[in-house]
């Protein structure tokens, strides 16, 4: 599904130009994810999942975000960057080095996504 230049605009809009999942500012280079993933095939013309190809099941989201999600649902997605810090803490030594002079503090809050903490500004929430 290509977006035509209007639904950019509303889907731009939904959260106030706001990428729905981390609420970074969304600048001119910005991804129109889907909410519900439609998972391509080896062929990337074919969709695994073809209904979750509407305006509906569309988040704008920024590149990290969007590229990070990939194929995964958001619980999905929502698990694996909540386990991101048991691997920081047992291979990436330079993080260890910056929570022990507190430059870093895990709070153990869950992973809560914008979208869900300010709601849609249009109609068509996901």
């Amino acid at each position: 599904m290509r977006l035509t230049k209007k639904q950019r605009i509303e889907l731009h809009a939904k959260f106030a130009g706001r990428c729905a999942y981390c609420g970074c500012e969304l600048g001119d280079r910005w991804h129109a994810d889907h909410f519900e993933p439609v998972i391509r095939l080896a062929d990337e013309r074919v969709a695994e999942q073809p209904a979750n190809h509407a305006m509906g099941n569309m988040m704008p989201a920024c590149a990290p975000c969007n590229i990070s999600k990939g194929r995964q649902t958001l619980e999905g997605w929502r698990q694996w960057l909540s386990g991101h810090i048991n691997s920081l803490n047992s291979y990436t030594p330079i993080y260890r080095i910056a929570k022990a002079y507190g430059l870093i503090v895990e709070t153990g809050k869950p992973v809560v996504f914008h979208f869900e903490t300010v709601g849609s500004l249009t109609h068509g929430q996901a």
